[in-house]
């Protein structure tokens, strides 16, 4: 069978490849995927996954045809039922607030005395007011789950939007303002008591703002890992009943947790005391309320949209009701929709070939582990066995998640219903306290656009989802593919070497395996990898956080020159031609085929609220920037000094 080449139309001629090789690579594309309203930016994951939407949606609704469905607390009713009760905006209107008073009135009702019991309470899927918990591997033993004590999150997610004056962030303060006294009003506050719940609540989570880590920070494993015993944490935090909040959590016998931020631990220990009783109703409520919004009726919608879509993202367009209401079905129940999506749009060669990809970019990132100048044999003795010890996930898991003891039931409110699941999954996380890590488990499911490496399980994992076109095409050229999904499949082993995952050993336990040279080396590189994006304006006045992107941008880098080591050795190093009949060589379209996976178009709003929170760069520089370190592909394209794509050999900076 001949194999098909680059498409043609996803070029745009007009631009030389020399200078700007992303839009050399797109241009056809982006002009022939006009952004949409309902998007803050859209690019080929987006295609994937809108397709992958669709799919889910036809097996979601061919649910409710099933005789199955009508059976109460079948998997069948419960996704239809639950699928049914999102689209049924006007039963949603009708109720209104309704479903949300009986926490409110909770809520109002709080004093002191109730504090462990209230917290306790909110924390099974409500909110998480002061600070979160829950169960998760060990990073010191990852064999056993353990409690961990986290940092609350910010409505506005990012800590600078309180901190860092701007007029970007003054607009979206400004906003956020008003969101909190409408979105109150809604749930039946009056118009002095939203006010004054505004108020408390951006002063409250300005000051949390103040203590939280910096995302650059919090990439960092060795600040998140504080192991402490629950004397010492009652010791350390007095103002806090640990025991009593674990105890009515359904937490029995906690003896150690691991304190993922001591610093902002130890301010809300001392902050606590100082709220009032007024203040604290008031940020339990907001809190409540607006993690419940998505399930209440429109006019809660339509609040949230303007701040969170609108105004953060320059989104224009509400999403249509089918895609919303099969957002909750499809999380809640999500490996139970994935049985059906594997076996309907997964099929056996794709994984088998995958299997088969996969060991190849195993065997190249080892012949670079090996080849590296700047590392000790004895550090690539360490890096080659955890290489070796790599666990691989591929389309679905071979064990599924049992759902059984999650009823829906219609008569109940579409609030009350997943509030209860939510208080199962919370119920079922804290189970897993001082038991076994299960390593087969997935974090991802199988319907899923995207991939992702687990440092502390050391495996990657390629949910059935993203090994599709253009991602992965079994009619495709070779290159293409290795290209597309072998660069995907680099990218996720070369996190375990990144600046956060190389601080794990081979089973996933924090480690210090490098000599202190190699750690010294590793750091001249990358610190030179953070200068290149950190020279990078995204946005007038606006540079990219080359720090922050630092591990992804790693990623990128070696999961390029993997994967080209890694198709060379799959033709048996000959680059001859593969029979495709689109006028480029087999590294044109390895490299095409890379560019093409971050087709994209995005947003003024976007590019900004990315470049504040996201530790992915831009896809623009995922490509431009990146490549111009790789000398294969100014070979392939000819590309000298003097061009644009063009960087100094000396400047380049090669890591894996």
């Amino acid at each position: 069978m001949v194999k098909h080449g680059i498409n043609r139309e996803n070029l745009d001629p007009q631009i030389d490849p020399r200078y700007d090789f992303y839009h050399y690579s797109n241009g056809g594309w982006q002009k022939n995927h006009p952004l949409k309203g309902e998007y803050s930016s859209f690019g080929t994951f987006n295609v994937l996954a809108e397709e992958a939407r669709d799919n889910v949606r036809d097996l979601i609704e061919h649910l409710a045809e099933d005789p199955e469905s009508k059976q109460r607390d079948s998997i069948a009713q419960k996704i239809a039922d639950l699928y049914a009760m999102g689209l049924d905006m006007e039963r949603r209107d009708r109720e209104g607030a309704e479903p949300m008073q009986p926490v409110l009135q909770r809520i109002e009702g709080f004093t002191r005395d109730k504090m462990a019991e209230t917290i306790a309470w909110l924390a099974m899927g409500l909110d998480s007011t002061f600070f979160g918990y829950g169960v998760g591997a060990d990073a010191g033993n990852s064999d056993i789950n353990i409690l961990h004590i986290m940092e609350v999150g910010l409505g506005l997610g990012d800590r600078d939007y309180y901190l860092v004056e701007s007029e970007t962030n003054d607009r979206i303060m400004s906003a956020y303002r008003k969101y909190i006294k409408e979105l109150m009003m809604l749930a039946r506050y009056d118009e002095e008591s939203a006010q004054r719940i505004s108020d408390n609540v951006v002063r409250i989570e300005t000051e949390y703002a103040r203590h939280k880590k910096t995302r650059e920070e919090q990439r960092d494993p060795l600040l998140r890992y504080n192991i402490r015993t629950i004397d010492e944490i009652c010791d350390t935090y007095p103002n806090i009943p640990w025991r009593e909040i674990f105890r009515l959590s359904g937490l029995k016998d906690v003896k150690r947790a691991n304190i993922t931020s001591p610093r902002y631990m130890e301010f809300i220990n001392e902050y606590l005391p100082q709220l009032t009783d007024r203040e604290i109703k008031d940020m339990m409520a907001y809190g409540s309320v607006s993690s419940s919004a998505n399930v209440l009726d429109s006019r809660f919608y339509e609040v949230a949209f303007e701040m969170y879509s609108r105004v953060m993202h320059g989104i224009e367009e509400h999403k249509p009701l089918w895609k919303r209401a099969m957002a909750i079905p499809s999380s809640m129940f999500g490996e139970a929709i994935g049985q059906l999506y594997v076996k309907k749009y997964f099929p056996e060669e794709n994984k088998v070939y995958m299997v088969g990809l996969v060991e190849n970019l195993r065997k190249a990132l080892a012949r670079h582990i090996e080849a590296l100048t700047w590392m000790s044999d004895a550090t690539k003795a360490n890096a080659l066995d955890k290489l070796a010890s790599l666990r691989v996930k591929i389309g679905y898991p071979d064990k599924w998640k049992d759902y059984s003891e999650i009823h829906i039931d219609p008569s109940k409110s579409y609030m009350e219903n997943v509030l209860a699941a939510s208080e199962w999954f919370t119920k079922d996380n804290f189970s897993k306290m001082d038991q076994p890590v299960d390593r087969d488990e997935w974090h991802m499911f199988p319907q899923t656009v995207n991939a992702y490496y687990s440092p502390i399980t050391n495996e990657i994992c390629f949910p059935a989802g993203i090994l599709q076109p253009p991602f992965f095409d079994i009619t495709a050229d070779d290159a293409m593919n290795y290209g597309a999904i072998g660069v995907v499949i680099g990218h996720e082993m070369t996190h375990g070497f990144d600046d956060s995952g190389r601080r794990y050993d081979k089973s996933g336990n924090l480690c210090n395996w490098w000599s202190e040279e190699d750690e010294t080396q590793f750091k001249q590189l990358t610190a030179r990898l953070v200068k290149q994006f950190d020279e990078v304006e995204v946005a007038p006045g606006v540079k990219a956080n080359g720090t922050y992107t630092l591990g992804e941008n790693i990623a990128d880098q070696g999961g390029l020159r993997i994967a080209l080591t890694a198709y060379l050795a799959s033709r048996g190093e000959s680059v001859e031609s593969e029979g495709c009949n689109d006028g480029f060589t087999p590294l044109q379209r390895f490299y095409l085929s890379y560019a093409g996976v971050w087709a994209q178009n995005i947003r003024h709003e976007d590019i900004l609220a990315r470049t504040q929170d996201d530790p992915h760069s831009l896809a623009l520089n995922r490509v431009n920037v990146t490549l111009k370190n790789i000398q294969e592909f100014c070979e392939a394209f000819g590309i000298k000094d003097g061009d644009a794509m063009y960087r100094d050999e000396s400047d380049r900076v090669i890591i894996w």
